[in-house]
């Protein structure tokens, strides 16, 4: 059993999650959070820890920040647009068990901000902004990391908040340069 609550957006993505691992989930019901499943998730924080886990989309990415921000110190699970996509619908429920296995056991911790390992000049010397392949190469540099997909300014953040180090970024790279992109 997983020791933390998993939280998600919908009954769908419980089931998912079920399927997939011994785990509770904290459904928030769509992006419209309350005050009360705020309420729980901090309470589900304080006993056990939280792990978000929501669709890799817009809708998800915003819920994601909402819980992030009112609940400090959760942990979070990505899984990549690909995982979570059958016939055009991109969400957790769409997950085969093994992705959302996988998602879940390259947890990241949010960390207090320090002086950043990894810079905007980095960022451009990797071609991950403002960079005809930017877009692309984030994508694939989101799945590597284990941290999602993110536009340039979020990509930094990321890195920071997960303490991604110069290490595990330039693997990264390497990885991305192997695959050719």
């Amino acid at each position: 059993m997983i020791k933390e609550v998993i939280v998600v957006e919908g009954k769908d993505d419980t089931v998912a999650i079920k399927r997939a691992v011994d785990a509770d989930t904290i459904e928030t019901g769509g992006s419209a959070i309350g005050p009360a499943v705020l309420r729980k998730i901090a309470l589900a924080q304080e006993r056990r820890g939280v792990i978000i886990l929501t669709d890799p989309d817009h809708a998800g990415e915003r819920i994601r920040k909402i819980v992030a921000a009112k609940v400090l110190g959760c942990k979070h699970a990505f899984l990549t647009e690909s995982a979570a996509t059958k016939r055009g619908d991109i969400g957790v429920e769409n997950a085969a068990p093994e992705a959302i296995r996988e998602a879940l056991a390259r947890v990241r911790s949010e960390a207090a901000q320090e002086e950043p390992e990894i810079g905007w000049e980095d960022l451009m010397d990797a071609g991950l902004i403002v960079h005809p392949s930017a877009a692309a190469r984030r994508r694939l540099l989101g799945e590597i990391l284990g941290i999602g997909y993110c536009n340039g300014k979020q990509l930094y953040k990321r890195l920071c908040i997960f303490r991604i180090s110069q290490e595990e970024f330039a693997a990264a790279l390497r990885q991305l340069e192997d695959k050719g992109v």
